[in-house]
């Protein structure tokens, strides 16, 4: 059995991405001006979501359709720990912690992973995919800004566990269509997919 969730993803949440793309925030660092005061400011604040987010998909390895989304190579705990050691030093838990907004998107992750666990496939869609495709220039962004040197970079944007990413977003995509989901589930995740956009666009306002 196959869908086309993969296509209904992408084109049920292509005004809610662009408007993520066109956030204040946003618009400041795709033009260069972050700063290592802002980015860990970012940063913190996905490291909170990503660790509940990494969290609850962990927890589902067993579930009969969240299972096949999860991809422990995709994980970005690890590597924002590695990013807010940089710019805070070792002590970085003591002065990172989530805006308001961010609050409510770790919220909203933690209450569908209890109440309805398939709707984490449209919170990983969103930032994985958003990550594995327009991050990639952000990390050239953040390291052009920042001057950091050759042998530097911004950790979480890095995927050292998956060597060909091109070909790993056909992989991601063939395994949202391999999905056993009917027409209405389908339906709650590209909703879930949009409200986790706006979620993000909120979450960056705090910060802009």
């Amino acid at each position: 059995m196959t869908t086309d969730l993969a296509s209904k993803l992408r084109s049920g949440t292509q005004q809610a991405h662009s408007n993520a793309e066109h956030t204040k925030f946003m618009t400041r660092f795709l033009k260069g001006d972050v700063d290592e005061n802002i980015l860990g400011k970012l940063l913190g604040n996905l490291y909170q979501i990503y660790s509940q987010l990494e969290a609850e998909l962990e927890s589902h390895q067993e579930h009969p359709i969240v299972s096949h989304l999860y991809f422990s190579e995709l994980n970005r705990k690890t590597n924002l720990e590695k990013d807010l050691t940089f710019l805070y030093g070792d002590s970085w838990q003591e002065k990172v912690f989530p805006t308001p907004n961010a609050q409510i998107y770790i919220s909203r992750i933690r209450e569908v992973s209890a109440t309805q666990p398939e709707l984490l496939i449209a919170h990983a869609y969103t930032r994985y995919m958003g990550d594995l495709s327009g991050g990639q220039s952000l990390k050239k962004i953040a390291k052009a800004a920042l001057d950091l040197k050759e042998d530097q970079s911004i950790n979480f944007y890095e995927f050292s566990q998956i060597p060909d990413v091109t070909q790993f977003k056909g992989k991601y995509r063939d395994a949202l269509n391999h999905l056993m989901i009917d027409e209405t589930l389908m339906n709650q995740i590209v909703q879930e997919a949009n409200l986790a956009f706006n979620l993000n666009i909120k979450m960056m306002g705090d910060l802009a």
